[in-house]
């Protein structure tokens, strides 16, 4: 799947990682690239379209898939971190509605388009899926159910043609990670990273440093083989 004349979603898109990913699609020749924020955005380049986008609600994805008439990447980056010490229900309740339902919603309204394409859906992840981050316990929660989704519709939708991505990231240099006194990927090295893997068809995929340690035993680990098993049964 490479990104040159493909039209591609990123939500998230004004800051960080989604701000890098809008300029990578954009230097790897995408026809068009939908911004989604909930911010207004503004970007010199007419490939880029702005949507007003919050992933938590339901009537905005509804409007922007209206918007979208085809699509053939659509890379779910909106995240939210917070330091907790899953005291707050409430916070657990809102990471897990932006890092868990947000996605499953935007893969829901824009499906009819990927099937249509036979496009991709990147859902950037991090490390804390697989070993939890005790400073951000709900933001790693939210991103374990997060891969377990990714890999449920990798499954679901590999018979309609879409392949699904989990994006694997460690500690990147944003925002969000600003607080985080240990070395950082930048995020345009990330998101080359995440597009080249996308290109590759690497359906987890190691942007940076950190996350690349655990790649050369991935591919053929238990988990990958017990996804591979479990997958087979709905064939």
């Amino acid at each position: 799947m490479s990104i040159e004349n493909r039209t591609v979603l990123i939500t998230g898109a004004n800051r960080g990682i989604g701000r890098a990913l809008v300029e990578e699609a954009l230097r790897r020749g995408a026809k068009r690239v939908y911004a989604g924020t909930r911010v207004a955005l503004i970007h010199p380049d007419e490939r880029v379209t702005y949507l007003s986008l919050d992933v938590t609600d339901q009537a905005q994805i509804e409007a922007a898939a209206k918007t979208v008439e085809s699509l053939d990447v659509l890379v779910n980056n909106a995240g939210l971190a917070a330091y907790d010490n899953l005291g707050d229900r409430a916070l657990l309740e809102q990471h897990l509605a932006v890092n868990l339902f947000g996605p499953h919603a935007m893969t829901s309204a824009f499906l009819p388009q990927l099937v249509e394409s036979r496009g991709a859906i990147v859902n950037v992840l991090s490390v804390a899926a697989l070993a939890s981050l005790p400073m951000i316990p709900a933001y790693s929660i939210s991103k374990a159910a997060a891969f377990s989704l990714t890999q449920s519709q990798r499954a679901l939708l590999a018979p309609q043609g879409v392949r699904v991505h989990a994006v694997l990231t460690g500690p990147t240099d944003t925002e969000m990670s600003r607080d985080l006194d240990v070395p950082k990927a930048s995020p345009e090295s990330v998101a080359r990273a995440i597009f080249d893997g996308v290109a590759a068809g690497d359906e987890e995929i190691f942007p940076d440093p950190l996350s690349a340690m655990l790649a050369p035993s991935w591919a053929d680990g238990s988990v990958k083989a017990l996804e591979r098993q479990n997958a087979a049964l709905i064939g």
